[in-house]
C-alpha cells in the first residue's frame, strides 16, 4: 500500500521507512515517460540502473555503457519525476580504484541530471572512492553480492555468497559500507538466509533483488517485470505482465489497419 503521507522520498524518509518495518519498493527507469509512469504509481525509489547497457541498447553486460549516457538516461528519468528518490548508477570503469574520478563522475551525475543519489558495486575495494564522494554530499547506495560490472571476475551469474568466506566477506563489507556513511545497501542474488542477517546486522536500509523476503526493500528491472524482455528468467523475477505480447500484438492489428487502408478512418483525418 502507498504511503500517501510521503510527498518527497528521500534519504531520511528510507531510514525511518527501515525503523517503522515499512518495505521500500524499487524499480527501474531509464526515460521521461517510464520516470512518469512509476512516480505517479506512487514507487518509493527509482533506479537509473546501468542495466540500461543490456535493454536499452542491447548489450550482454553492463560494461559498456559511458558515464554520459547514463547522465543522458537520467536527466530524461528526473524530468518525469516529483515523489520518488532518483539513485543513478555510477558505470563502470568511472570509480574503480580511482577516487578522483569517482568524485568527478558523481559530481557530474548530480549537477547533470539532477538525480538525489548514485548508487557503486564493490566494499572494501570501493572505500576510498566512496569516502570521497560522501565529502562532497553526496550520497551512496552501496551494492553487494552478485555484481555485474564485475561479471569477468566472477565468470557467472550464479548466487553469490553461498561458502562461508565470501558470505563472511559480504558481512563484513556491509558492516563498513554503513560505517563510512552509505544510506542504502542492493543485494543481489545472496542466499535468503544471508540477506537476512545483513539487514538485522546493519541499520541501514536493504534492498533485495533475489536476496529473500527479509530486506528492508526489493528492486526489479522494470523491462523484466512488466514482461517486455522475455529472455531473463531467473528464480528471484515475478513478471507482473506480459507486454512483449501486448505490444506485438498491437503493433500487428496497426500494420494490418494501415495496409487494408482501414486507417486512418474518415475521423482520423483532417
Amino acid at each position: 500500500m502507498i504511503n500517501k503521507t510521503i510527498t518527497k522520498v528521500t534519504t531520511h524518509v528510507l531510514q525511518e521507512m527501515k525503523l517503522k518495518g515499512e518495505k521500500i519498493a524499487m524499480l527501474t527507469a531509464y526515460d521521461y515517460s517510464m520516470g512518469l509512469i512509476l512516480d505517479q504509481s506512487g514507487i518509493d525509489v527509482i533506479l537509473v540502473g546501468d542495466s540500461a547497457s543490456n535493454v536499452m541498447a542491447g548489450h550482454k553486460t553492463t560494461l559498456p555503457i559511458t558515464l554520459n549516457e547514463m547522465i543522458y538516461h537520467a536527466s530524461s528519468v528526473v524530468r518525469g519525476v516529483t515523489r520518488a528518490l532518483v539513485v543513478v548508477d555510477l558505470p563502470f570503469g568511472t570509480y574503480q580504484g580511482n577516487s578522483k574520478e569517482a568524485l568527478n563522475s558523481a559530481i557530474r551525475i548530480m549537477k547533470e541530471s539532477g538525480a538525489g543519489a548514485v548508487k557503486m558495486e564493490g566494499g572494501m575495494e570501493i572505500k576510498e572512492s566512496v569516502e570521497r564522494i560522501l565529502t562532497a554530499g553526496i550520497p551512496v547506495m552501496g551494492h553487494l553480492g552478485l555484481m555485474p560490472q564485475s561479471i569477468h571476475k566472477f565468470g557467472t551469474f550464479v548466487v553469490r555468497a553461498t561458502e562461508d568466506k565470501e558470505a563472511d566477506k559480504l558481512i563484513e563489507d556491509a558492516i563498513l559500507l554503513e560505517k563510512i556513511g552509505c544510506f542504502a545497501i542492493v543485494l543481489e542474488k545472496i542466499p535468503a538466509k544471508l540477506g537476512r542477517i545483513v539487514t538485522e546486522k546493519i541499520k541501514i536500509p536493504t534492498i533485495g533483488i533475489g536476496a529473500g523476503q527479509n530486506a528492508d526493500g526489493q528492486v526489479l528491472v522494470t523491462h523484466d517485470m512488466l514482461g517486455i524482455t522475455q529472455e531473463f528468467s531467473p528464480r528471484f523475477l515475478r513478471r507482473y505482465h506480459n507486454l512483449y505480447e501486448e505490444i506485438k500484438g498491437a503493433v500487428s492489428c496497426y500494420i494490418d489497419d494501415v495496409k487494408s487502408s482501414d486507417f486512418p478512418n474518415d475521423k482520423e483525418q483532417y
